[in-house]
């Protein structure tokens, strides 16, 4: 299972060299990542009240190409990796026109209980529906 999802820069997305800044990309695969959890049928209030919160332990973000006002994003993001600890969230972020590559990351999540504690393995009713959005091969 994929999410995506189309994102057009606005100037308040740009820095004064008129590029994107590159924290407005941090905010549109954030969004990606708690809109394929929805789409997994977990939102996140939802996980708290069950005690669980699914905070970011590690990020690789390679900048490939820098994207520019008007154009149009598609922002890609599945599960590439789960183990008993961590899922690896992939990302994208691609020109929809061109199909140019600005961005690939990865992103991994731990599950802690609403204390801040880690626990030892991500909670099995989460565990399950990752498992079901990973692609095969």
């Amino acid at each position: 299972m994929r999410n995506e999802f189309i994102q057009k820069i606005y100037y308040a997305d740009t820095d004064a060299y008129g590029v994107v800044w590159h924290g407005a990309y941090l905010r549109w695969m954030e969004k990606g990542r708690c809109d394929f959890t929805e789409q997994m049928g977990f939102n996140l209030p939802e996980l708290v009240k069950q005690d669980i919160a699914l905070p970011v332990a590690n990020m690789n973000v390679k900048f490939k190409a820098s994207a520019k006002l008007n154009d149009v994003l598609v922002v890609e993001t599945w599960v590439s990796k789960l183990t008993p600890l961590c899922a690896t969230f992939s990302q994208t972020i691609k020109n929809k026109d061109t199909g140019v590559t600005y961005i690939i990351a990865e992103f991994d999540i731990v599950a802690v209980n609403n204390q801040g504690k880690l626990y030892r393995r991500i909670p099995q009713v989460l565990k399950d529906a990752l498992e079901a959005t990973m692609e095969e091969g």
